[in-house]
């Protein structure tokens, strides 16, 4: 007997949580997240998505287990797709049967076209800003922070329900025990002097994470797929951020005085949670805080970096993100970074993927995003 229910109260949360760790069970790549931060991330309390956007979650049960769940969206900040107001999906984690699957795609479809969409696009969870897209390449390694891992069944699965690919998102690792690749440093070289590249400056915290943002918001504004970060936003990613970061890798270009780009690398939180299984209680915590900060940083993430689009153009934009990957090199090798992700980049992001390239970066990950017409 199958059913599909909404998520309702503290145990089917729980369950709704606990559930991709336990379908993922024996696959040596699964990092089970802290489910602390999970509640946190569903928690309209906690989560600045639900100041501007909806969610609906649902939990497949089969004899009593659950098997499958499946979240729905709307976003007031997300732009119609050709006069269709748009819905989302996410947070999907399923058993192997086509069953369950469809039957999570219905409710959460039919939920979306209740409430006026005319197109579904996911998996994002919530926003495109958190964890976004399907994996569909490159299952052999763990994910990194913030990225996602799903068996390789499932991206055909999702297609056999009427969806096609709309976006490929792609992530890179590049090995720098002994320092990044020297073929393209004469090339960022070449920018203007008038730049100037300094590191974040944690006196002034709140006032350098709203100059990085918006420079964010202005260099993606015209990407695929782009939901700007609010002001709430930008006040949780700076708290999140504070305990983790380290200013000598977070780099911001200055062109006469005027923040111009910015490039933000993270420690792999993922490296330090693999064996807690989720848990921070009894001694959990502990072990996290001390490894955050005394463990050596092995590997870590570019989740952002941004050029302004009026310098991007210009021969200060087309080197700066070769200057700005290139200015983290001392403080990483100083950390101990052995191995760092670029994740990630539009699939049509030739620009940049070509200046990764160009300092060692391997094509490791591949995401998909799939939309479908609500009809």
């Amino acid at each position: 007997m199958l059913t599909v229910t909404p998520v309702e109260g503290r145990s089917q949360t729980e369950a709704f949580i606990r559930l991709p760790g336990r379908l993922a069970e024996g696959d040596p790549n699964w990092v089970e997240p802290l489910w602390l931060e999970r509640r946190h991330f569903l928690s309209p309390k906690h989560n600045a998505f639900f100041s501007h956007g909806e969610a609906r979650f649902w939990l497949a049960w089969r004899d009593g287990r659950p098997v499958g769940r499946i979240s729905a969206q709307t976003d007031r900040l997300a732009p119609d797709v050709e006069g269709r107001k748009q819905g989302f999906f996410g947070m999907l984690a399923c058993e192997e049967n086509e069953e369950t699957l469809a039957a999570l795609f219905g409710v959460a479809e039919g939920w979306l076209k209740a409430g006026g969409a005319g197109q579904v696009r996911g998996p994002f969870d919530l926003s495109v800003n958190q964890t976004s897209g399907l994996l569909v390449g490159g299952f052999d390694t763990p994910p990194f922070l913030m990225m996602g891992h799903d068996p390789a069944w499932l991206g055909p699965a999702v297609e056999r329900r009427g969806y096609a690919k709309a976006k490929d998102l792609v992530a890179y690792r590049m090995h720098c025990a002994e320092g990044l690749s020297d073929r393209m440093r004469k090339l960022a070289e070449r920018g203007s002097r008038e730049v100037t590249i300094r590191s974040l400056d944690m006196r002034r915290y709140r006032e350098e994470i709203a100059s990085v943002t918006a420079i964010f918001n202005d260099a993606w504004a015209e990407n695929w797929g782009f939901i700007p970060l609010t002001d709430a936003e930008v006040d949780a990613m700076a708290a999140e951020m504070k305990p983790i970061i380290d200013p000598g890798l977070v780099k911001i270009a200055e062109l006469r005085g005027e923040p111009v780009g910015f490039i933000i690398l993270l420690p792999n939180i993922n490296d330090f949670i693999a064996d807690l299984r989720g848990r921070l209680l009894p001694f959990g915590w502990l072990k996290l805080l001390w490894r955050v900060k005394r463990a050596p940083m092995r590997t870590g993430r570019v989740p952002l970096m941004g050029v302004k689009r009026e310098h991007a153009r210009t021969l200060v934009g087309k080197t700066l993100p070769l200057r700005l990957i290139y200015a983290l090199e001392d403080r990483a090798l100083e950390r101990g970074i052995r191995e760092l992700e670029l994740s990630w980049l539009l699939e049509d992001n030739q620009n940049v993927r070509h200046v990764v390239e160009g300092v060692g970066g391997r094509l490791v990950k591949t995401y998909r995003i799939y939309e479908k017409l609500l009809t």
